[in-house]
């Protein structure tokens, strides 16, 4: 078995991962808002992974690491720690395969993201909201249990899985200019570089973070990983750093990181709300409030925006 923490994910392991996990995700639809662009001055297409399978890209990666398991594997069931969309994808993939699946995630977590795993029929372990914490409760769940770990962004197969969704989308979109997604520990934005890399080399790849969570803009402008333990954001799916693997694709194919504030991100969220009439969380907002702010970079371009998920706690909207 190839060494998940070390292999680099290939055009034929994200090709691989299209058929795998073809009957387990859905091909997301492109939607456009004339009025986004006036305000833009961009030509945006929204790729809908909001409307996935559990809400979110993650699915992708999730579905293909499960289904690439041997039975004996499998057997095991598998484990993960995530704030919460990593966590609800790996208990859809594992369901579908009728595996156990245990997720570790910060007590802080949104309740809906918990219930959701659940719902799928995962464990909740909670831990503190910060990544030390993470690691060392998550530890003890795989000695307890022998699960397979499938990491949220730090795998290869997870990479790989993420890489279908830009394959998908430069089929819906010709003459694309730029792909842009948000960043935590980068698993959308490598899996965006690898296949864009290999199949629309031509395209720019830009990453956009908060700046309450800025370590992936401050790794990349020092040249190697700056990792924040337990950043403050809004945007609760980008708290976590980069790895190894995420690493080794945004230093060699992304153009630029940029970030936006809080009110930022909230008044970005409100305003696809408000106008594309679908739900998207925060951490899917921050590339329009990158976008906004940076109109220069983008202007008279045909851009990708990829709107990562949809899982809401509809209790605690940011502007409450």
């Amino acid at each position: 078995m190839k060494d998940q923490t070390m292999y680099i994910p290939t055009l034929e392991d994200m090709l691989a991962a299209r058929e795998r996990i073809a009957g387990h995700v859905h091909r997301t639809p492109v939607l456009t808002s004339r009025m986004l662009n006036e305000l833009t001055g961009a030509e945006l297409f929204f790729k809908c992974e909001n409307l996935q399978k559990a809400g979110a890209f993650k699915a992708r990666g999730a579905s293909n690491a499960v289904f690439g398991l041997t039975d004996e594997q499998a057997a095991k069931g598998v484990a993960t720690h995530s704030s919460g969309n990593h966590g609800t994808c790996l208990s859809y993939a594992a369901g579908r395969r009728g595996i156990p699946c245990t997720v570790v995630m910060p007590r802080t977590a949104p309740q809906a993201k918990k219930d959701a795993v659940r719902g799928y029929g995962g464990r909740v372990v909670e831990c503190e909201p910060s990544t030390s914490s993470r690691e060392a409760v998550f530890a003890e769940v795989v000695a307890e249990t022998g699960a397979e770990f499938v990491h949220p962004y730090n795998d290869p197969r997870v990479i790989a899985g993420q890489g279908t969704c830009s394959a998908e989308l430069i089929e819906q979109v010709e003459g694309l200019d730029a792909v842009i997604a948000p960043i935590g520990g980068g698993g959308m934005v490598s899996g965006t570089c690898l296949t864009l890399s290999n199949l629309a080399p031509n395209v720019k790849i830009y990453a956009a973070e908060p700046e309450q969570a800025d370590d992936a803009m401050r790794s990349f402008k020092a040249g190697h990983i700056i990792a924040d333990d337990a950043p403050d954001t809004v945007a609760d799916g980008l708290k976590v750093p980069l790895k190894e693997l995420t690493w080794h694709f945004v230093q060699r194919h992304v153009t630029d990181i940029l970030t936006a504030s809080e009110a930022e991100i909230v008044e970005a969220m409100k305003l696809i709300w408000k106008r594309m009439k679908i739900v998207m969380e925060p951490s899917s907002a921050v590339p329009l409030a990158t976008i906004l702010k940076n109109r220069d970079v983008f202007a008279g371009q045909r851009v990708g925006f990829i709107i990562t998920g949809g899982n809401v706690d509809l209790d605690k909207l940011p502007w409450n």
